[in-house]
Formats: structure tokens, sequence, C-alpha cells
């Protein structure tokens, strides 16, 4: 008996490391110290007076059950990068670099390398290196057709630039940035649509079947939002992921002191709304589990001084980013009240 009578294909993960190897090399530059094939990544960091390093880790959920229905595998390692860089962004973080971990069972060499391929473009995306990962063939573990994906993100801010909440405070207004659809949230319940028979994914939808809007890759808002950082024009910063607004915007000022004080009051009139969110709404999602579950169009939300508010939104459309004011921080017993 041979590893490939077990269902591992040895020669096929050696075609694997080919097919990614330039897509991985055109996200380095001088920083990184050695290419694909040692036992650990070789990183310079670079001048920093007070460097605090900024690691993120996550995954993209139950969405590549769908992209791997649908033969859609590139979209969703942008999806991956965006999840641990924009995360590690709140906290003011310039993203480093970033490493891989696919795991499956019997994927082609070929559709591994589309889905790295697919993260190093993310990475291109987020202005990191692609500095190394891992392709897991896992038979047993893994049913035929099954694959998982997860990453992991390494940034770095100087002490005086970084966000821990202590600057947010009341008064401050509140700005959300679009988000380019779903993201990598709420895909238990789109699936369980799906299954139901409530949503088609066949259906034409805006030009494209629904399908392909479902599996919209994450936004990537480093290369948007690290100028406004810089600049001092942001207090804090919060990713909208599982949980929507509710859970993640009082996450911009947790754990600091006084800050149970402290209350996002979001005007729902001011969310925008994309037709996507308003489809699955419309199948009898209640508006509140729509409002804990999804992002419904904004990605990120940032907290800033008024006086900084035309500023910010200026640069930001500047940088082809829309974005809008969603509210204010204001004292009160409840963390967000979305009026």
């Amino acid at each position: 008996m041979e590893y490939r009578d077990a269902g591992v294909d040895r020669e096929g993960g050696y075609r694997v490391v080919e097919g990614i190897r330039r897509a991985v090399e055109s996200t380095h530059d001088e920083r990184v110290l050695n290419g694909l094939g040692g036992f650990g990544a070789l990183y310079r960091l670079g001048d920093y007076r007070e460097p605090i390093l900024v690691s993120g880790t996550d995954g993209v959920g139950t969405k590549l059950q769908l992209a791997a229905a649908y033969d859609y595998l590139e979209g969703v390692g942008q999806d991956c990068v965006a999840m641990c860089v924009n995360d590690i962004l709140c906290h003011g973080a310039e993203p480093l670099f970033f490493l891989d971990y696919v795991a499956y069972a019997d994927l082609s060499p070929a559709e591994v390398s589309r889905i790295v391929i697919g993260v190093a473009q993310g990475c291109e995306e987020a202005g990191c290196a692609l500095v190394g990962g891992e392709s897991a063939q896992m038979p047993g573990t893994y049913q035929s057709g099954d694959f998982d994906l997860a990453g992991f993100a390494l940034g770095v801010v100087e002490k005086g630039r970084m966000l821990d909440g202590r600057a947010v405070r009341g008064g401050d207004v509140l700005v959300g940035f679009d988000s380019s659809g779903l993201h990598s949230n709420g895909f238990s319940l789109v699936r369980a649509m799906i299954d139901s028979g409530e949503l088609d994914p066949e259906r034409d939808f805006q030009g494209q079947p629904l399908w392909r809007r479902l599996l919209e890759p994450t936004r990537i808002y480093s290369k948007a939002l690290r100028p406004l950082l810089e600049a001092g024009l942001i207090h804090g910063l919060a990713h909208i992921t599982g949980g929507g607004l509710y859970e993640n915007v009082p996450r911009m000022w947790g754990g600091v002191e006084n800050s149970s004080e402290l209350c996002a009051v979001i005007e729902e009139r001011q969310l925008a709304v994309p037709p996507i969110f308003a489809l699955i709404q419309s199948t009898g999602v209640a508006r509140d589990e729509m409002l804990r579950t999804f992002n419904m169009g904004v990605g990120m939300v940032a907290a800033a001084a008024e006086e900084d508010l035309e500023p910010l939104l200026t640069e930001t459309r500047r940088r082809g980013l829309s974005a809008r004011e969603l509210g204010r921080i204001e004292r009160g017993r409840e963390t967000v009240c979305i009026v």
C-alpha cells in the first residue's frame, strides 16, 4: 500500500506549490528574507520607535460550502485575508504578513492553487506579504469536496498611534464605511434559506445569479483607512462581522475604564441597506435578527471628532470608498441603540 492508496496525493501537493509560487512571491518586498520552502518565514520588521505587534486569525466559515457548490474558489481567498486584516486594522495596525491554512479531502492541485492564488490577491489588496502557509490533505476528517480555509495576520503599529479605545469619547461621530455585500457572516442562515427553498441561488439578481452576489468577496479596508489613521482622524474602529452592529461597535472601546457609560446611537435611516439584505429580509427574517446577524451594508465603523467628520468623509471618498455619518457616541446605559 502507498500513501496515494490512503487518499493522499503527495505529488499533487508538490504541484500546488509550483502552481502558487509566482502569485505568492509577487506579494513579497525587501522585508521578506526567504522564499517558499523553508521551515519558517523570515521577515525584517523595519524602523519603528515603539513597535506594537498586532495579530489576528480567522476563517471564512460556511460561505465555503456555497463557494464549493458553485466552483467559485478564487473569492474565498480574499475573504480569508479580509477577515484577519480588517480585524488588526481596528487597532491601527499596518498588516505586515499573512499565512494561510487549507485543509481538504480530495480537491485537485488546480483547485487548491486557485484558492491560494485568491489569498495572494487579497494580500496584494491589503498591502501585506503572503509568507507561507499549509495545505493539508485529510481524507476521513473531511468528506469528499469539503475544505476549510483559515488565515493568520501579523501587523505593527507605533505605540503612540495604537487604537485601544481610550480615545473614543461622548460626542464623537460614527462613520460607516460601505461593505461589498454579506462579507463572510450569516451564511449558515442563508444556506438554511436555500435548503428550505426560500432563496433560489440560481435566480437573476441585479444582472447576476444570486449565488454570485452572495459570494461577493469581503472588502479589505487597510489601504483606504490607514492614511486616515496616520493623520489622527480616527479615534476608534470596529469591523462589523458576526453579531452585526450591536455586537461589534462596542468592541472599539471595550474594556476601557468608564466605557460602560458609552452608547453608540445609530440612525437606521442612515444605513442605506443594499438590496441583497432587503431580499433576505423579505423571506421573513425579523429586523432585529437581520441587524444582529448581517453587516447591513456597513463593513467598518469609525468614531471620530465632530470637527474631523468632513475631512474624513472627503478623504475616504477620494480613495474610492463610500462612507456616511451614522450617528453619535453618547452617554447611556445601553451599548448600542439603533433608532
